[in-house]
C-alpha cells in the first residue's frame, strides 16, 4: 500500500525556521541541499510508514524518526496519509512539543 505524505502548519513552519538557522551558520545552499534530503526522507515514509519509535506517551499514535541524528520527525499515521507534524532540529525534547495534529494538512 501506498500512503499519501503531508506536511502540517507546524511541520512547514519547523522547515522555513531550520532553513533560517542553517543558513545563517553555515549558507542557504547548504540550508537548501539538507532540507532537500529530510524531505526525501520524509517522503519515503509513504512506501514504509510503520518506522521509528511509537509514542503513545507523549500523544496516542504519534511516531518519531531520526534523520542523520539532527532531525526529529514526529508524525502519525492516519489510514493512507501519513501526516508529518514536527520537524525537531538538534535533540529537542520531543516530550516538551506540541504536536497537535492539523485539520488540513498538505502534501
Amino acid at each position: 500500500m501506498k500512503y499519501q505524505v503531508l506536511f502540517g502548519a507546524k511541520a512547514k513552519q519547523d522547515v522555513l525556521d531550520l532553513f533560517d538557522f542553517i543558513a545563517s551558520q553555515d549558507s542557504p545552499e547548504k540550508a537548501l541541499k539538507f532540507l532537500s534530503r529530510v524531505d526525501q526522507w520524509c517522503r519515503s515514509f509513504g512506501t514504509f510508514p510503520e518506522r521509528g519509535l511509537l509514542r503513545n506517551d507523549v500523544r496516542p499514535g504519534l511516531r518519531v524518526a531520526g534523520f542523520r541524528r539532527r532531525v526529529s520527525i514526529g508524525f502519525e499515521i492516519a489510514g493512507d496519509r501519513v501526516v508529518i507534524l514536527r520537524l525537531l532540529y538538534g535533540g529537542r525534547n520531543v516530550t516538551t512539543i506540541d504536536f497537535q495534529t492539523d485539520t488540513d494538512p498538505e502534501e
